[in-house]
């Protein structure tokens, strides 16, 4: 069996963003082993991809003497396994992956690109990001930027020219939308979260999926959803996801209405977000950078309304004013005033909810892509 190595900084990108990627490679003639830094999420992964797990520690911020160390460790650890492929995801995982992969003399080496954290920064800090991401790309025999807006603007910087490749019609694990549909038992979960969050029968929920930081334009839409809650005062906001004061943190008055006002309800990080996703009538999904995000199909799939950033990856998941709607990023005006025109058209908003749930069932399903990316491994196997 051939083996091959995925590797990610923290486990939980394994076991959400790559959801069941390990476990059909392994069904299907590979030998598979998993790395990440050690975590808690650790034995749920083990349980649900059925393949080993090796920790080794990287981190998610620049420490020159911890990524020295994970380097040497990694390169010590892949000698050892000998893999034939190498396939990489999140930022630091892809700069320590892939040269412990070229120094280990890995033939086959691959980094998926789903977001661009530098696209925030400026100055020198921009430059420096911007120089890591050429350093993963040369020692990379491959690079799969996850959109094809992406990959445009990568080749526009001239990161990784003529390495790179957009998989299928993008994204890093399509969408299971056998799995994200409504059924009787998602149903009736997501009434008794209505009822615990005391939501009126007039209500919408307003929902946002992912990290309660300030780059996922959350400033943004607390502020826009405090206007538009005094024009709908039975409306709720759900914010399901974990902070991350240490890299992110919100402002304080921010923190305040996230904590105290009575109409903004805060779930945390939740394993199955398929009752939360029932429960909503739109996803507001307002961030600064994404590659192409997951959470959009995932609730277009479950039957919610899209109302994102116009950037990349969302803007190739929804066409602005046929299926969704686009807003700019950092624009609180322009989001409440989508906001207010989504509310004031439950007809168009259906519409919509419609239309965008056939496109990524026809799209962006799961399985399919996870058969590309096996064709991918197959044909780069044969060409060694």
């Amino acid at each position: 069996m051939p083996k091959l190595v995925r590797i990610t900084t923290v486990p939980v990108s394994l076991m959400v963003l790559l959801k069941g990627q390990m476990k059909f490679m392994n069904e299907n003639g590979f030998e598979v082993t998993m790395i990440s830094s050690p975590g808690e999420e650790v034995p749920k992964l083990l349980e649900q991809e059925k393949c080993a797990h090796i920790p080794v520690m990287l981190t998610r911020k620049i420490t020159p003497f911890q990524d020295l160390k994970s380097l040497i460790q990694l390169t010590r650890i892949l000698k050892k396994i000998k893999p034939d492929i190498v396939h990489t995801h999140t930022p630091k995982a892809g700069l320590i992956g892939m040269w412990a992969a070229k120094f280990a003399g890995v033939p086959i080496r691959l980094h998926t690109i789903a977001g661009l954290p530098w696209v925030e920064s400026t100055g020198m800090m921009r430059k420096v990001l911007i120089f890591v991401e050429k350093l993963t790309a040369f020692a990379s025999n491959a690079i799969f930027p996850n959109s094809f807006v992406q990959k445009k603007f990568m080749e526009s910087l001239k990161i990784a020219n003529g390495k790179m490749k957009v998989l299928g019609k993008g994204s890093s694990n399509g969408i299971n939308t056998d799995h994200f549909t409504k059924n009787n038992t998602i149903e009736q979960a997501s009434l008794l979260l209505k009822k615990q969050a005391n939501l009126s029968s007039s209500g919408w929920v307003w929902i946002f999926v992912g990290r309660i930081v300030k780059d996922k334009g959350i400033a943004e839409l607390l502020d826009a959803f405090i206007e538009l809650n005094k024009h709908f005062p039975e409306d709720q906001l759900w914010l399901v996801g974990a902070p991350e004061p240490d890299l992110d943190p919100l402002e304080e008055k921010h923190q305040t209405m996230l904590n105290n006002h009575p109409q903004i309800k805060c779930w945390g990080f939740q394993q199955d977000i398929r009752p939360y996703l029932a429960a909503a009538k739109v996803l507001t999904f307002p961030s600064y950078r994404e590659g192409f995000p997951n959470v959009p199909l995932q609730a277009g799939s479950m039957g919610c309304m899209l109302l994102l950033s116009d950037i990349n990856g969302c803007n190739e998941i929804v066409e602005h004013g046929i299926d969704g709607k686009l807003v700019p990023t950092k624009n609180t005006q322009a989001l409440l005033n989508a906001m207010m025109e989504t509310r004031s058209n439950p007809d168009e908003t259906n519409i919509f909810a419609k239309k965008i749930q056939q496109k990524i069932i026809d799209n962006y399903n799961q399985n399919t892509l996870w058969q590309i990316m096996l064709k991918e491994y197959e044909t780069r196997l044969k060409n060694v």
